[in-house]
């Protein structure tokens, strides 16, 4: 299938750039595979719409404040850092890439600076901080996606409202550099009534640029997937095995679809793996029988794997209605419940 099969105009005033007041106020759309039907709920309404055979997994990876905002000759930059080499050294995403020229030093207080010593694709560069990772983390900024387009002044006067909400309630892991969205929905309240109800089962997904990955080729089997780091307790495979012979899993958010997926089709022996798999349509879904997840970006690997799971015309219709009746999208808008 070619990449402009994946793309729907959005009208910039449907992005979110705040969540709702609360995390389960967001609305919530309801599509049935089997019917095309649709229906509008709130999330809160997702433990009564939950079948009593459903089984609940999530991806507990915690966010990391990886994004900072610095200067390089008193004009603002961007930067994302996506790898930790070593105590002091990383690769970042930067922006604007031209100003990041190899011995320049990038300003971010009067404490913390770094400088440039590698240029790589992509507008990546590497980076060598003046004091350890864990400061500079320190003073950093939830990685909101540049969509949300938050400049500084903004951010800054944001940053803890952002470090908190842009995480899930039941983050536990850290090493994420973006949130896993399908999750910001759910509450404390929520979980306890699911709790009553079913069972849930955490795994990790580490989720890297992999997830937020632009797709630049035409046809997209040509698309490779970047790596990310997937952990699966023994005890944990085991209960999912074992629940997934009398019971329907319900994925949350498109990380824990490619955690479980990856899972069945390496069957890896250690805890710790990775995942490299682009999901699209025409893949056999083995372990994920429903899922919950955000509206996404088009022509994303994201929508991609939706359209494989649901169908790429009912998701073009979904879609289409949630522009249509004012849907907020992508990571701090509102959900979608796949049955």
């Amino acid at each position: 299938m070619k990449l402009k099969d994946f793309y729907f105009d959005l009208p910039e005033d449907r992005i979110a750039r705040f969540p709702a007041d609360k995390r389960d106020e967001s609305r919530l759309m309801v599509v049935e595979r089997k019917t095309g039907n649709i229906f509008h709920h709130r999330f809160k309404d997702i433990p009564g719409l939950m079948a009593g055979s459903d089984f609940l997994v999530v991806n507990n990876s915690k966010v990391i404040p990886v994004r900072l905002f610095g200067e390089i000759n008193d004009k603002k930059v961007d930067v994302l850092i996506v790898k930790n080499y070593s105590e002091y050294e990383v690769e970042a995403l930067t922006l604007p890439a031209r100003k990041f020229k190899p011995g320049q030093r990038v300003v971010f207080n009067r404490d913390l600076w770094a400088e440039v010593t590698g240029i790589g694709q992509r507008g990546k560069r590497r980076l060598r901080f003046n004091k350890p990772y864990a400061a500079v983390l320190n003073a950093g900024y939830a990685p909101l996606p540049p969509y949300i387009k938050r400049k500084f002044p903004e951010a800054a006067a944001q940053r803890t409202f952002d470090l908190e909400r842009y995480q899930t309630v039941y983050a536990r892991i850290p090493g994420s550099i973006a949130a896993p969205t399908a999750g910001l929905h759910f509450t404390p309240e929520v979980i306890e009534k699911i709790k009553q109800k079913t069972e849930i089962i955490e795994i990790t997904l580490e989720v890297g640029e992999a997830t937020f990955q632009k797709i630049e080729v035409e046809d997209i089997v040509d698309h490779q997937m970047g790596r990310e780091t997937i952990t699966i307790t023994y005890e944990d495979r085991k209960r999912i095995l074992h629940l997934k012979q009398s019971k329907h899993l319900l994925a949350v958010g498109t990380t824990t679809v490619r955690s479980l997926e990856t899972f069945a089709l390496q069957q890896p022996g250690k805890e710790t793996f990775y995942s490299e798999l682009f999901i699209s349509p025409g893949f056999e879904f083995r372990m994920v029988d429903k899922l919950i997840t955000n509206f996404h970006l088009p022509q994303s690997s994201l929508f991609i794997l939706v359209s494989a799971f649901a169908g790429l015309e009912l998701m073009r219709k979904a879609y289409r209605i949630a522009i249509e009746k004012g849907y907020r999208f992508f990571s701090y808008g509102d959900a979608m419940f796949i049955l």
